[in-house]
């Protein structure tokens, strides 16, 4: 690996800290500002969200009791993020998710979910972007999309 792709790949995870921060603090416009016009998310239960503006409609519905009251009401921890890159404005990756609800009684368990997201980033106007997230529900309930745990593939990018 070149010493240009391996900072290639760092701005990707820096993306995806990014993603993280904006979601826990409630900044929905940044956040959905990291998605390229004609992204995917496949989030299970919560259905596939097609392009930034179903993205951020969807995001405020989701997020809509926590959003009012206050930022990090939850925390969504990514971590093992391991990343690819596919061509020159194309990478794909997978990371590991662990989403807790903060703020309630400390007897309880603060767990949501448990997940792995399966990503393909597209590289717009000199910034990545992400392009399709899969996000691959373990705990409590598995929901996986067709093909996992099979290598993540840049579909539809």
């Amino acid at each position: 690996m070149t010493v240009e792709e391996l900072l290639e790949v760092e701005s990707i995870r820096k993306l995806r800290v990014r993603y993280s921060y904006y979601l826990d603090a409630g900044e929905l416009d940044s956040l959905v500002a990291l998605f390229t016009d004609d992204a995917v998310c496949e989030f299970g239960p919560y259905g596939v969200w097609r392009g930034r503006v179903m993205i951020a409609e969807n995001y405020r519905r989701v997020l809509g009791g926590g959003l009012k009251r206050g930022p990090f009401q939850s925390l969504h921890v990514n971590t093992n993020h391991w990343v690819e890159i596919t061509g020159e404005a194309r990478a794909i990756g997978r990371l590991y998710l662990i989403d807790l609800a903060v703020g309630g009684d400390p007897k309880v368990n603060p767990m949501i979910w448990l997940g792995v997201y399966d990503e393909a980033y597209a590289r717009v106007d000199g910034q990545w972007r992400i392009g399709r997230s899969s996000l691959q529900f373990m705990w409590p309930e598995r929901h996986l999309t067709a093909g996992f745990p099979g290598r993540p593939l840049p579909v539809g990018l």
